[in-house]
This record gives structure tokens, C-alpha cells and sequence, in this order.
């Protein structure tokens, strides 16, 4: 499940929430009970760690297989 940053605009408070994606955005804030609560444009947060990623699987080696000329 996502991970959806949210943002009060009257009293300021942000949480991280859990939630489904097909779950409504959530309105009324934890904090001040105002229904100014809305979800906030944030970057994917992850990363790619361990063997068999980006450096061993899509490295480029700088040397392309020679093409074959067939006649």
C-alpha cells in the first residue's frame, strides 16, 4: 500500500498515512478536527539496494557484440 504525505492548511500538522489506493483522501485533520486536511505532491521515496540491480544488470560494458553479416 502507498504511502500518502498530508497536510492541514489551518493549523499546519503532516502525517504520513497508509492507505489503499482506492481508499477516499482523507479531509478532517487529526489535530484541529477542521476538514482542511488534503494530500500533499511528494517524490516516491525508495531505493534500490543489494546485488543484481542497476550496476550488475543494466551496466554498460562499452563493447557491443559484433553483427553477423549473413549472405
Amino acid at each position: 500500500m502507498p504511502i500518502y504525505e498530508y497536510r492541514c492548511s489551518s493549523c499546519g500538522a503532516q502525517d504520513d498515512v497508509i492507505q489503499k489506493m482506492s481508499d477516499a483522501p482523507l479531509t478532517k485533520c487529526p489535530v484541529c478536527g477542521k476538514e482542511t486536511y488534503s494530500k500533499q505532491i511528494s517524490a516516491a521515496g525508495f531505493q534500490l539496494k543489494g546485488d543484481g540491480y542497476y550496476v550488475t544488470d543494466f551496466k554498460n560494458s562499452g563493447s557491443k557484440p559484433a553483427a553477423v553479416k549473413s549472405e
